[in-house]
């Protein structure tokens, strides 16, 4: 199957509304440290097309209602450099637009901006991951995915066409990026942001050596630190106190500046019309 129902390891955390997965590539070139899906898909690294995708899309599409919602992706970027060729993303957004499907975007790249006309002539809204300002530190963390200016770029100008976006500041690391919590919320803000997704890290299988091994100096007692927290759905969690107070200053920042704000699986129970994952921009509220 093509669209599958999202289910993130069955995690009792997960607050995220029904919806539909559909990943075009399989693997992804960005070579993030904390990646998740790097522990289960194998080859990860090497980005793969789907194999006639968009026949396949086209005839699952015609059984699945109207206005369900389409994530894209949530197991690789939908936006690889592939696609600058292929526009497998761009041919499935048709698709989906034409079967009158909600979508979401979620990404690490600018080459979404290259689509900007058509997700805002369909029900669709964007999330893109910004997880730092800082060059250096995206390109030791997030090797291979587009620099932050680039993703603030193509955040102005998704938003310009029209296009309701939220930035996901995900995860968040103690050590690397999380003194950049209150600028990086006003950045978005002005950007063209209009709801904020959070969430510190959770260290599933090999991505905590992966980090140290980048950030030694850094994140020299963050292994000690998880070793004071749980674990859940395969995911090993920070303490509670620790994540309850990087979450309350990502809420408070993006209240002041007047974004709705969410936090992906950290207990916290959403706001009433104000989705997790930010798909509640899809029906155009602006929020508390």
């Amino acid at each position: 199957m093509i669209l599958r129902p999202f289910d993130p390891w069955k995690s009792e955390l997960c607050t995220c509304p029904p919806k539909l997965s559909l990943n075009p590539y399989t693997g992804c070139p960005h070579g993030c440290l904390y990646c998740y899906a790097s522990s289960y898909i194998p080859n990860f690294g090497v980005c793969r097309p789907k194999a006639d995708l968009h026949k396949r899309l086209a005839r699952e599409a015609i059984k699945v209602t109207p206005g369900s919602i389409v994530a894209m992706s949530n197991s690789s970027d939908p936006y690889p450099p592939k696609e600058e060729e292929l526009r497998l993303s761009r041919g499935c957004l048709r698709i989906l637009k034409y079967r009158k499907l909600s979508v979401q975007v979620v990404t690490k790249s600018h080459l979404v901006a290259q689509d900007a006309r058509l997700l805002a002539s369909m029900k669709a809204c964007v999330a893109i991951t910004i997880t730092t300002l800082d060059d250096s530190i995206s390109r030791r963390l997030e090797p291979g995915a587009s620099l932050p200016k680039e993703r603030i770029l193509a955040l102005t100008s998704l938003a310009e066409a029209g296009v309701p976006v939220s930035v996901r500041i995900d995860p968040i690391i103690p050590g690397i990026n999380d003194q950049e919590i209150e600028g990086l919320v006003a950045a978005v803000c002005r950007a063209g942001a209009r709801h904020i997704t959070s969430s510190t890290y959770k260290a599933r299988p090999g991505s905590l050596k992966r980090i140290i091994s980048a950030f030694p100096k850094e994140c020299a007692a963050l292994e000690r630190l998880f070793a004071g927290g749980h674990r859940v759905a395969g995911s090993s969690y920070l303490p509670f106190e620790i994540r309850e107070g990087l979450m309350n200053k990502v809420r408070e920042k993006a209240k002041l500046v007047g974004l709705t704000f969410s936090s992906c699986r950290e207990g916290s129970v959403p706001v009433p019309g104000i989705s997790c994952d930010g798909s509640h921009l899809l029906a155009g509220e602006k929020g508390l």
